[in-house]
This record gives structure tokens, C-alpha cells and sequence, in this order.
């Protein structure tokens, strides 16, 4: 068994071995990896469903709990369809290094051979000098992966909670999906991808989904202001249980998110999910030491997003790194994090509601270039690079400028689509309805 090279998409994964891999005949499906990815994409659709809904629902004021759980309900929904017709396709199929084609739309193609009776892996980018020959189904494939683009724009929507109206929601979800995540997706996960072609690595999604959720998010706080009430108000969360029992679900689904990007039941995985516990608890304790010693006081919600903070730092690292590099990684995300998400923010005066931005956008670009340091040459080992990918320098920058593009490309697009739906539909709701609460101005419901 081989590995690929270990920087193209989120998983590095195991490879059947074939000297002329781009022309190869499907491998035969592995049913070990295959009942492992199906796990995996289970876990990582909880984390959405119900994991981020709680975790978010918990934070907001008791008028908009509903409208929080709904915004997480419906982006699964609107995601699951766009990606079936055209984001699985732009994203990983052949095309050029910007940009997939449209020969999977709708998953022309996708479980074809089922009829015949064949059940068998692919090959990602098929006929390209870098192809990724998997032994699972691509149909499970593409459900492991649909679940990561669910959850991206779902994290944006923290940025804005309590303000941005419904239909909003639903059209800049559609454009964001397809305009900014399948494109960096592809850049950073397809063989062919561009970011890939000059070496950057990430295991899980640090860039695609970490950093393009954060950045957004920051640009969508920007665009659409302060909530009414901000810095004069009351606007502590309504129930911090729903947040716990949403944080330990994220935690919990993070090991599918993380150690199912192996994309195999094998020691990547492993070390994924160690590096993964490690990094969490390290990155929960540093916000809660952190925040205890600046106010007196560790608190819950703090210790809370301690834990989501590490689990995002490690996200491009996880299946890279040794148990020491987790260790540091998540200890820097817990502090770093904590004073994004507090100093950072008041600072600068911009109202990011559940803290997207200094969780994921922060905690995105810290693991991501950490990922440069702290890479086991060993984990990463290919034929055509049989010394692996060591933490260097040179690696460093390498991971500085997949974050520069990542950056550059999700802000400016974000903007441009804020400002599009605005002109369509419009962004925010009214002051009144905004005092009265979302969940009865926009879906006529309230929590008894």
C-alpha cells in the first residue's frame, strides 16, 4: 500500500499500489475503509445537525434560538441538493487547476457500475499526472464530502446571528457554496488543484472550510453592522446546556471529520483521532487558564469554545503532525483564540456574534501555519517524495501563502455576493423586527 502525495485534498489516503495509477483500472473496494468512511460521514452530518445548531442555538438570546437551529437545518438541506447538481462536480472533477468541470453534474456517472454488478473504488482525477485512486465507492466519497461543504457556510452564520434575514440566507448560500468553497476546495483537494500543485498540505479542511468560514463570516459582520443593542445590552446566551450538549457533539463528530480525511481504517486515521483529543483538551484547557487568570473566573462557555477553537487548529494538521506537535498546536489555538475572540474583537469594534471569525478564521490560519512547523516528515511519505514533508521554513511559507490566496479570494467574493443579495432580496432585518426577535418576525414560532 501507498500514499499519494500528502497534499492535494483532505485526506492523504491510502493508495492502491499501481505504477501507472492515472490509467489504472478501478481498484477493487476495500470494505474496511469503506465502513469506516460511512461512519465518518455520519459523524461529520451530526456535527452540523444537530452539533453546530445547538452549539449556536445556546448562545443566542431566547427570541432567536429557533431561528439559529433553522439557519442549520436549512443550509444541510439547500447544501445536500447544490452539491448533487453542480459543487460535488466543480469541486473534484477534472478540469483545470482553478476550477473542476461539468462532467458530474447532477453525479452523472455515480454508481453506474452497481448495475452491473461490480462494486468497486475510482480514481480521482483520472488521466492526470497526480491521481488519487480510492477503495472506497465514490458514491461514499461524495457523501463524506458533501457533509464538509454542509457545515462551511453553516459556521459563517454565527458571524450574523440575530440579524440577517431568511431569504438572505438561503440565496447567499447557494452563490457562496458554489462562487468561494468549490473553488478553494478545489484548489486545495483536487489532484490537479493549484494550491496543491505548489505543496501546500491540509489534512481536513484549515483552508476550505476553517479559514474560508471565518474570513466570510468577518466580511458578512462587516457588511451587515452591529446587532441592535451592542455594547448597551443584555446579550448573554440563553442556555448554555443546549451549548455544551452542542460542543461535546462537534467534539465527538470532529473524530469522523478528522480521521475519516485518512478516507481508510488505517494508522493515518489513528493518529488523526489521537492528535485530534490531544489537540482539543490541550486548547480547552489553555482558553479556560487564559480567561481564569485575565477575569478570575474559568467559565463554561469559555472552556467550550476552548475545545471548538482546538479542534479547528488541529483540522489541517491532524493526520501530519506527532502527538507533541498537537500538544503545542492546541495550546497556542486555546490562547491565541481566547484573545481574538475577546481583546481582538472589542478592539476593533466589529460585531462578530458567536465569535466565527475568532475561532474558526483565527484558529483556521494559526493550525494551518503550524501545519508547516510541526509536519512528520514519515506521515507523509510518497514515492515521488520519499523523505515526506517535514516541518521547515520553506514549509511555513508554503502554508503562508495557501492561506494568503484562501484569504484574498473568500473576502473579496464574500463582499461581492453580501452586496448582490442585499440588492436582491436585502440583507438585514428590520430594527423591529430585530427587537421583537426572529424567530417570531421571520418564521412565526417561539420557544414556549
Amino acid at each position: 500500500m501507498l500514499f499519494r502525495k500528502a497534499a492535494p485534498w483532505c485526506a492523504a489516503p491510502v493508495l492502491a499500489a499501481a505504477p501507472s495509477a492515472a490509467f489504472a483500472a478501478p481498484p477493487a473496494v476495500d470494505t474496511g475503509d469503506t465502513a469506516w468512511m460511512l461512519t465518518s460521514t455520519a459523524l461529520v452530518l451530526m456535527m452540523t445537525i444537530p452539533g453546530l445548531a445547538l452549539f449556536y442555538g445556546g448562545m443566542v438570546r431566547k427570541k432567536n434560538v429557533l431561528a439559529t437551529l433553522m439557519q442549520s437545518f436549512a443550509i444541510c438541506c439547500i447544501i445536500t441538493i447544490v452539491w448533487m447538481v453542480a459543487g460535488y462536480s466543480l469541486t473534484f472533477s477534472t478540469g483545470t487547476p482553478y476550477i473542476g468541470d461539468l462532467s458530474r453534474v447532477m453525479l452523472n456517472g455515480i454508481g453506474a457500475h452497481i448495475a452491473k454488478g461490480a462494486d468497486i473504488g475510482f480514481t480521482l482525477g483520472q488521466g492526470s499526472s497526480n491521481p488519487t485512486v480510492m477503495t472506497i465507492p465514490e458514491s461514499v466519497y461524495m457523501m463524506f464530502q458533501m457533509t464538509f461543504a454542509i457545515i462551511t457556510p453553516a459556521l459563517i452564520a454565527g458571524a450574523f446571528a440575530d440579524r440577517m434575514k431568511f431569504s438572505a440566507l438561503c440565496v447567499f448560500t447557494v452563490l457562496w457554496s458554489l462562487l468561494v468553497y468549490a473553488p478553494i476546495a478545489h484548489w486545495v483537494w483536487s489532484p490537479i488543484g493549484w494550491v496543491a500543485g505548489f505543496g501546500a498540505i491540509d489534512f481536513a479542511g484549515g483552508t476550505v472550510v476553517h479559514i474560508n468560514a471565518g474570513i466570510a463570516g468577518l466580511v458578512a459582520a462587516l457588511v451587515l453592522g452591529r446587532r441592535r443593542g451592542y455594547g448597551t445590552e443584555d446579550l448573554a446566551p440563553f442556555n448554555l446546556t443546549y451549548a455544551v450538549i452542542g460542543a461535546s457533539l462537534l467534539w465527538v463528530g470532529w473524530f469522523g471529520f478528522n480521521a475519516g480525511s485518512a478516507v481508510g481504517s488505517n494508522g493515518r486515521a489513528g493518529m488523526a483521532m489521537a492528535t485530534t483529543q490531544i489537540a482539543t483538551a490541550a486548547a480547552a484547557l489553555g482558553w479556560m487558564v487564559a480567561e481564569w487568570a485575565r477575569t478570575g473566573k474559568p467559565t463554561v462557555l469559555g472552556i467550550i469554545s476552548g475545545a471548538v477553537a482546538g479542534l479547528v487548529a488541529i483540522t489541517p494538521a491532524a493526520g501530519f503532525v506527532l502527538p507533541g506537535g498537537a500538544l503545542a498546536i492546541g495550546l497556542a489555538a486555546g490562547v491565541i483564540c481566547y484573545f481574538a475572540a475577546t481583546s481582538l474583537k472589542h478592539a476593533l469594534g466589529y460585531d462578530d456574534s458567536l465569535d466565527a471569525f475568532g475561532v474558526h478564521g483565527v484558529g483556521g490560519i494559526l493550525g494551518a501555519l503550524l501545519t508547516g512547523v510541526f509536519a512528520y516528515g514519515p506521515l507523509s511519505v510518497t514515492d515521488a517524495n520519499p523523505a515526506g514533508i517535514s516541518g521547515s521554513f520553506a514549509q511555513f511559507v508554503i502554508q503562508a501563502k495557501a492561506v494568503g490566496v484562501t484569504i484574498v479570494w473568500c473576502a473579496v467574493v464574500t463582499f461581492i455576493l453580501l452586496k448582490i443579495v442585499d440588492l436582491a432580496v436585502g440583507l438585514r432585518v428590520s430594527s423591529e423586527q430585530e427587537q421583537e426577535g426572529l424567530d417570531m418576525a421571520l418564521h412565526g414560532e417561539r420557544i414556549s
